[in-house]
């Protein structure tokens, strides 16, 4: 599964080895492309340099806080609110081996729909206008780390938080190397090498 032009573009920004990503084993780069958007389901992209521990994450708004639009009532603000408070505390979704000695230090958080981020002048009418359809989140969290290389997993708190989300499709980056795997609420460790 080849990672998303918008992520990869974001870990880029963020961390040169995610570069890696990119050119991952040509099994990976032979996988069948698969709808970038699908309810239930979140892709998440890690890597580790240096002494930083970057995670890219995709996800349908619908996913995350059951709709797909801006929020109508103050429920839906509420959903959201609460959603946007859960990820800019982002150190208790996901929970890095503490042998790393990782800190959260930066959040971005980007979706047109909900008006986050750098929204273009055309995604900001759209959103006014409703017609934000099969709208995502983007997620770029940064921890910094004593030490990163010495990290082998995340625990990833995403499906107690949204109980929309059914599978998170994780890539990653890592000095032990490149993986893949899928995460379900019954397996939310993210662990690689020893």
């Amino acid at each position: 599964m080849p990672l998303s032009l918008s992520c990869a573009q974001r870990l880029l920004r963020m961390s040169l080895p995610a570069a890696l990503l990119l050119a991952l084993p040509a099994p990976w780069a032979q996988a069948p492309a698969q709808h970038a958007h699908e309810h239930g389901r979140a892709r998440l992209d890690l890597a580790v340099e240096g002494d930083t521990l970057t995670l890219a994450l995709e996800s349908p708004l619908d996913s995350l806080v059951g709709f797909e639009r801006a929020p109508r009532t103050e429920a839906e603000r509420q959903r959201v609110a609460q959603m946007v408070a859960r990820l800019r505390a982002a150190d208790a979704l996901f929970a890095v081996d503490p042998a790393a000695g990782c800190t959260l230090a930066e959040v971005q958080l980007e979706s047109a729909a909900l008006g986050l981020g750098a929204a273009t002048a055309a995604a900001q009418q759209d959103r006014n206008a409703g017609a934000a359809a099969h709208a995502d989140l983007d997620a770029t969290l940064r921890f910094q780390c004593r030490q990163a290389d010495r990290a082998r997993f995340v625990d990833i708190g995403l499906f107690a938080a949204f109980p929309g989300l059914r599978a998170v499709e994780v890539q990653a980056a890592t000095p032990q190397g490149q993986f893949r795997r899928t995460l379900t609420p019954r397996a939310p460790r993210l662990g690689w090498g020893r």
